[in-house]
């Protein structure tokens, strides 16, 4: 069916020149969506591989330890997007203040897209709802660092922005003068909250991504916080009890169908082919946590019965083991803070650990020694170096 463009542009003057700004309007679509018997089945298939992410959750022994590696995977492929060139063993170098083998800039974007994300989980379990003021808190965590300096971490911005192009007048795209993002957002705001009435889970978190994205409520950084409210709305409304989903390998791996689709329905209003591609993503980035999630449990499993067969070594071992599952690249120190045990039992299981080829050291010093979790590191790194 055809429809205008959901929304109406009006024309603004920066610098002596003019241009034209789109505001959106308040969701949800209208005309409403039409909704195919293709489309309602992406939209099944989608729920139902959710669903089965959801149960690691559950089901997994070591779904917790997981959880530490998924949000940082997410944030690791969510930065690529945005240009970074940090990998996920980058990132948790980084993490233990080593040098990564990227320029430390890149990494520590990386570090505060994740600290973002558990600021936002924080405070949605302390009993805010998803809001401005929520997005704001996890924006100012994200830009709070020197690169973020004059773009005003934590506010909605307060002058125009433009995507593509050297100026506005030339732009891709020209979401809404500042003085119209309020209401923008208050109107997200209450659509995320099923005001006033209530949107389907998945559907919602389609629509509001859109919507965020085309409000662009910060002088930076939306495109990260855009992705990660993905995943927090899912949250809060049910569908995940946690973040262990990342969106962001699929948007990555079509990045310019992602940005396309998401001109098209400022464009032409075309909701239906962004939700499908939508769904399509949410299904392939569950069905590929849960592959991940079986593929680091049987690795694990088998690890655990190489080492209960060192005999007395093997009970100092196991703890060191457990450790790494969370934290895969780690200094001995940090391992003997998260095990208890003794800085000499430490070493000493380490180096039975990396005698079975468990684990590697990769700094070749004396002091201050390195260790990761090669195998455990390589699968939780599989797909983040695919071409975008």
């Amino acid at each position: 069916m055809h429809r205008s463009a959901p929304g109406r542009y009006v024309t603004v003057t920066t610098a002596g020149e003019p241009f034209s700004a789109f505001v959106p309007v308040p969701l949800p679509p209208e005309p409403p969506v039409v909704w195919s018997a293709a489309l309602r089945w992406r939209f099944d298939a989608a729920l139902v591989a959710l669903g089965r992410l959801d149960a690691v959750t559950a089901l997994l022994p070591n779904a917790a330890l997981l959880l530490y590696s998924f949000v940082r995977k997410e944030a690791v492929l969510s930065s690529q997007i945005e240009g970074t060139q940090s990998s996920l063993a980058d990132l948790l170098l980084y993490e233990i203040d080593e040098q990564p083998g990227v320029p430390v800039d890149d990494a520590r974007e990386v570090s505060r897209c994740v600290a973002a994300l558990e600021r936002g989980l924080k405070k949605l379990r302390g009993g805010l709802p998803l809001c401005t003021r929520l997005l704001c808190e996890m924006h100012e965590v994200l830009l709070t660092h020197p690169g973020g300096r004059g773009k005003t971490p934590g506010e909605v911005r307060r002058s125009q922005v433009w995507i593509g192009g050297t100026r506005p007048g030339n732009a891709v795209f020209v979401p809404p003068p500042a003085d119209a993002v309020p209401a923008c957002l208050a109107a997200l705001e209450r659509f995320l909250n099923d005001e006033p009435e209530p949107v389907p889970p998945l559907i919602k978190a389609a629509l509001v991504h859109v919507q965020f994205e085309t409000i662009h409520p910060f002088l930076d950084g939306n495109g990260r916080i855009g992705r990660l409210l993905i995943v927090l709305q899912l949250v809060a409304d049910g569908v995940l009890r946690e973040p262990m989903l990342y969106p962001s390998l699929f948007f990555k791996t079509h990045r310019a169908l992602y940005y396309e689709l998401l001109n098209e329905v400022r464009l032409r209003g075309d909701w239906e082919r962004w939700l499908d591609f939508f769904a399509e993503g949410i299904e392939a980035s569950a069905t590929q946590g849960v592959s991940t999630a079986n593929a680091l449990l049987a690795l694990v499993n088998a690890d655990r019965d190489r080492i209960a067969r060192l005999g007395r070594a093997a009970a100092s071992a196991l703890a060191v083991h457990q450790a790494l599952q969370r934290q895969p690249i780690a200094t001995s120190a940090a391992l003997v803070k998260a095990t208890r045990l003794t800085p000499a039992t430490v070493n000493k299981s380490l180096a039975h650990l990396e005698r079975i080829g468990i684990v590697g050291e990769v700094t070749n010093r004396q002091r201050g020694r390195v260790f990761s979790y090669r195998r455990y590191v390589e699968e939780l790194a599989a797909e983040l170096d695919a071409p975008a």
